[in-house]
């Protein structure tokens, strides 16, 4: 979470113009730039928040996972130009190689919000299109209740 909040949000914030520069280098107007540097930020806030506090956590590793996805596709575009090819001088292979970071990144909100095996993710997939806002309670501690002799 600490690559969302604080860093990438704190960096947006702190060069605006620079993020929203970024933004749209995939070819939209200005103002639609700005819109989409503004929705990151607050997806990154409000998704990660949700993460952490367990409030509507599975919705929330669902947007984050899109949003690594969607910037993958969008700005780690490897294929272009001179294609991969496995060569120091190539520029599209720190591209190639963020593209995967992208990817695992989504991979693990998935498996934060939905568990890391496939009769947990059935179950949690099950329970997010019965509840998509509700939480997953992350933090609920199972079984006898702590007490101090426990430990």
């Amino acid at each position: 979470m600490a690559l969302f909040v604080p860093f990438s949000v704190y960096y947006m914030l702190v060069d605006f113009r620079g993020a929203r520069d970024h933004a749209a280098t995939v070819g939209v107007g200005a103002a639609f730039a700005v819109f989409m540097t503004i929705a990151a930020i607050a997806l990154k806030i409000i998704a990660s928040l949700g993460l952490l506090t367990g409030v509507a956590d599975r919705l929330s590793a669902i947007m984050l996972a899109c949003f690594c996805i969607a910037t993958a596709l969008l700005y780690k575009q490897f294929w272009t130009g001179e294609g991969l090819r496995f060569s120091a001088d190539n520029p599209n292979l720190p591209k190639f190689w963020d593209f995967l970071k992208n990817l695992a990144l989504a991979a693990s909100f998935l498996l934060i919000g939905f568990g890391p095996d496939a009769n947990s993710f059935s179950i949690n997939v099950s329970a997010f299109i019965e509840a998509p806002f509700a939480s997953s309670h992350p933090y609920r501690m199972e079984g006898p209740a702590m007490t101090r002799d426990t430990y």
